[in-house]
């Protein structure tokens, strides 16, 4: 599993301009209806705070009410722009229905940028388990290396709001992967596990195909002894 810091390749002086244009093209239409919001946590005041460049901590000081705003403003920005918003989302870290909804419309895009944007921050705006599964899926089932490799960054590092119950359900599924036929899976498994809890069993992606199920008993066994101390 390769190093987070492509997400730094989101250029962030960029990104201001690039919202406010987004933002800007979009203020004629009706912004549509957000259930639960602030009077004052408008598309407007949310607007000021993504231009010229993004105000995650005055987001924030706005509460969960921007959420839905934001979400609403992803469904009518172009690729480039919910590229944007999916890194706010990701940033601000508050769970959302409205967020998860328009992200997970976008987790099987062929749009790169986007993809990974959307992967880092399904995790951080829900703890629901289809994000875990769709993450899981893309890991081990995306033709594409790179997709497969970042939706376990994302699984190792983004999962914020996983009971303790749902984390023994990801850590079953991370120990199943690592049976995969394939060497990546097998070893970006193995990563997203040794991040959450310390530990390998000595696996060795590469090993034999004995001293592998060795290890593979050895985290069931592991699994079992978690779920019997929740």
């Amino acid at each position: 599993m390769e190093s987070r810091q492509p997400r730094r390749l989101i250029r962030l002086l960029a990104l201001g301009a690039l919202l406010g244009a987004a933002v800007g093209l979009a203020a004629p239409r009706p912004a549509r209806a957000a259930p639960a919001v602030a009077a004052t946590v408008d598309e407007a005041t949310i607007a000021r705070h993504l231009s010229p460049s993004p105000d995650i901590d005055g987001l924030k000081r706005l509460g969960p009410g921007v959420m839905p705003v934001l979400a609403s403003m992803y469904e009518r920005a172009d690729a480039q722009g919910r590229t944007h918003l999916a890194w706010v989302f990701y940033s601000l870290g508050m769970k959302s229905p409205d967020a998860k909804r328009v992200l997970m419309r976008d987790v099987h895009t062929g749009n790169s940028e986007l993809r990974l944007q959307v992967q880092w921050a399904l995790g951080r705006v829900s703890n629901d388990d289809d994000v875990v599964d769709v993450l899981l899926e893309n890991m081990q089932g995306d033709s594409n290396p790179l997709f497969r490799d970042k939706a376990a960054c994302a699984l190792a590092h983004d999962q914020i709001f996983l009971t303790e119950s749902q984390k023994a359900r990801l850590f079953e599924r991370l120990i199943a992967a690592l049976a995969d036929p394939k060497l990546q899976v097998r070893d970006i498994a193995l990563k997203a596990l040794q991040i959450h809890t310390g530990q390998t069993k000595g696996f060795e992606p590469n090993g034999t195909p004995a001293s592998r199920e060795a290890s593979l008993r050895a985290w069931q066994a592991w699994l079992q002894e978690y779920r019997a101390g929740l």
